[in-house]
C-alpha cells in the first residue's frame, strides 16, 4: 500500500514508518518538528541524539535499502496538506500529528491554546483532504484510552449497547477525559464519527494505552534509528520514565497513592497493531474501534517493578510518594476490554522481569546523558 504518515518524526512515529516501509509498503512520513521544538523549548532533551528526518531517511535506506520520503510541513497549513495528499495519493493514513502531552496541555494558557489549536485544525484539515482527494482512503488515528476516563463500569471497546424504556441503540462509550489534551482526543473522536456518517469514510480508532521502551525489530542496537525517548514529566511515559529515574537515583515519582491503573504496551506491539488495523481495513461508512494495550498496571505495581529491575542490577532505587498535582482518581475500578486486535493476529510482548531488565541495560549504557534537572517539573491540573 501507499501509506502516508502523519507525525513521523515521533517516538510512535518514525517507528511506524520503518517497521511498514520493511514490510514492503511504500511510506511518506510527514512532519512539522513541533514536538521536537516544543521539547527543546522545555528543556527536555531525549535520552538518545535524533536526526532530523531526511537523516534519518538516509540512515534507514543505508540499513535496508528502502525508501521513506520526506515533507516537512504543518498540517494546520490546508495548502501544505492539500497538495501533499493529493500528490501521494495514498491507500492509508495514519494520524499521529498531534500535540501528545497531557501535563503540557496543562502547563498554563499558551500550552492550552497551542494544543487545542494544533490537535483540533489538523484532524479537521485530515478529513477535509481524505474527503476531496482520496475519499476510499483508511484512515487510521491515534486516539488514547485517556479517552474513556475511568468509569466505575467495564470499559467496552469503543461501543456500548443501550437499553433506555425498553428501546436499545448502540452509542460511542461515554468519555470522561483527564486533561485538556485527552479531551482533544474525545473530539478527533466526535469529529470524525460525524464525517463517517456524513461522508461515508472509513476509519479505525485506536484507543492506545501508554507505550514503552525504545528497540524495534527494525532498530535493535542502532542509536541512530532510535525514536524520541524522552523521560521527563512532560514528555515520557510513566514506565520510560520511572527506568531512567532509577539508572539516574532519582526517586520514583509516585502520584498519591499510586493505584492509578492503566493498559499498557511495549512499542514492537504499536507497530503490530498499526499493521494489523491497516493490512484488515475498515469498512466504508464505518468508525471501528480498537483498545490498543496489553496489560494493566497501577502506577505503585510499575514502581516495584522497576525497583526490582534495578536490585538485580546493582542499582540502589528509591521510591518517593508526592502529592499528586494532576485532578484524578487515584484508586478505581478499570476493566476495559480489548479483544479486538488479539483476534486479528496480535502476538503480545509482555512486561515481564527480563523486559524489564534489557530496557534498564540500554538506559545504563546512556547514564551520562541523563538530565536529573529536568525529569520532575510539578505541572498543576488545578492550579
Amino acid at each position: 500500500m501507499k501509506i502516508l504518515v502523519l507525525g513521523g518524526d515521533g517516538y510512535l512515529g518514525w517507528p511506524t514508518c520503518m517497521h511498514l516501509s520493511a514490510q514492503g509498503h511504500e511510506v511518506m512520513s510527514v512532519d512539522n518538528y513541533l514536538r521536537r521544538n516544543l521539547s527543546r523549548e522545555e528543556n527536555s532533551d531525549p535520552l538518545f541524539e535524533v536526526p532530523n528526518l531526511h537523516r534519518r531517511a538516509e540512515l534507514w535506506k543505508a540499513k535496508s535499502g528502502k525508501e521513506i520520503q520526506i515533507r516537512v510541513g504543518d498540517l494546520c497549513d490546508w495548502d501544505f496538506l492539500a497538495e501533499t495528499v493529493k500528490g501521494f495519493k495514498p491507500d492509508a493514513l495514519i494520524h499521529y500529528a498531534e500535540q501528545p502531552s497531557a501535563p503540557y496541555s496543562m502547563k498554563d494558557r499558551h500550552t492550552a491554546t497551542l494544543t487545542f489549536q494544533n490537535n483540533m485544525m489538523a484532524t479537521f484539515n485530515v478529513i477535509q483532504a481524505v474527503h476531496e482527494f482520496v475519499p476510499d482512503c483508511h484512515i487510521v488515528k491515534l486516539g488514547t484510552m485517556g479517552e474513556y476516563g475511568t468509569p466505575n463500569i467495564d470499559i467496552e471497546e469503543g461501543w456500548l449497547d443501550v437499553e433506555h424504556n425498553g428501546r436499545t441503540q448502540k452509542f460511542l462509550f461515554p468519555r470522561a477525559a483527564g486533561s485538556l489534551y485527552h479531551t482533544t482526543k474525545v473530539l478527533d473522536t466526535d469529529l470524525i464519527w460525524f464525517y463517517v456518517r456524513t461522508w461515508g469514510l472509513r476509519c479505525t480508532d485506536l484507543m492506545q494505552g501508554p507505550v514503552y521502551g525504545m528497540e524495534t525489530y527494525e532498530n535493535t542496537g542502532d542509536e541512530s534509528l532510535y525514536p524520541f525517548f524522552n523521560y521527563d514529566e512532560l514528555w515520557g511515559t510513566v514506565i520510560n520514565r520511572f527506568m531512567v529515574q532509577a539508572v539516574a537515583g532519582y526517586p520514583l515519582t509516585v502520584y498519591g497513592k499510586g493505584g492509578q491503573t492503566r493498559g499498557y504496551l511495549n512499542i514492537k506491539d504499536t507497530l503490530q497493531c498499526l499493521r494489523l488495523s491497516l493490512e484488515n481495513p475498515a469498512d466504508k461508512g464505518e468508525l471501528r474501534i480498537f483498545n490498543q494495550f496489553v496489560e494493566t498496571f497501577s502506577v505503585n505495581e510499575l514502581a516495584d517493578k522497576v525497583k526490582a529491575s534495578g536490585e538485580r542490577l546493582g542499582l540502589k532505587v528509591e521510591i518517593k510518594s508526592l502529592p499528586n498535582p494532576r485532578k484524578e482518581m487515584e484508586e478505581h475500578y478499570y476493566n476495559p476490554a480489548h479483544t479486538g486486535l488479539l483476534e486479528l493476529g496480535l502476538k503480545p510482548h509482555y512486561l515481564t522481569d527480563d523486559a524489564v531488565d534489557e530496557m534498564m541495560k540500554i538506559i545504563i549504557r546512556y547514564k551520562d546523558r541523563i538530565q536529573k534537572d529536568c525529569i520532575f517539573r510539578d505541572v498543576k491540573w488545578n492550579k
